[in-house]
């Protein structure tokens, strides 16, 4: 069974963005910028994309993959 991080890292490696939200609808998590904090520290390149919410109040993050951990 893959932990949070493994899941997080999976989900990006595939090209994909991913949002609060989705890590929720998706894979249960909850803390998805915690998740993120981990994978930065352990040396994978992760940006940030603020968004608009759909009501047009506020915004949300979207995660990026960049770059991974160099072997």
């Amino acid at each position: 069974m893959k932990n949070q991080s493994e899941k997080i890292l999976s989900h990006l490696k595939q090209g994909k963005t991913i949002t609060p939200m989705d890590a929720v609808k998706y894979y249960d998590i909850y803390r998805l910028s915690a998740v993120i904090l981990r994978l930065r520290k352990a040396g994978h390149h992760i940006i940030r994309h603020d968004e608009r919410n759909y009501s047009g109040k506020g915004t949300h993050a979207r995660y990026e993959l960049i770059s991974e951990v160099a072997a």
